[in-house]
């Protein structure tokens, strides 16, 4: 049976992530609130956050810059672009 949940990214009920994807609270918090397609939505936001700031997930400040980043994307005002990313034509 397919797990709900409401999306707070989404705004609508939507399947839900089958195990939680972070460790610790805001794991739990994305686990309990984001569904499978807002939670691939972030996937590729982090890849081009990690690609455009050269960034290491083994690195702390890293890890740390990218927790603050799923925080604002699922539960603040947005994830930000870097300043100087130009979107990819499609």
């Amino acid at each position: 049976m397919t797990r709900m949940v409401q999306c707070v990214k989404l705004g609508k009920e939507a399947e839900g992530l089958k195990v939680q994807p972070y460790p610790g609270e805001l794991g739990k918090k994305v686990f309990e609130n984001v569904s499978l397609e807002a939670w691939q939505m972030w996937l590729k936001h982090q890849t081009m956050l990690i690609n455009e700031y050269r960034l290491s997930p083994i690195d702390p400040k890293a890890r740390k810059l990218l927790e603050q980043e799923m925080e604002k994307f699922f539960f603040g005002e947005g994830a930000s672009m870097p300043p100087e990313f130009i979107q990819p034509k499609s």
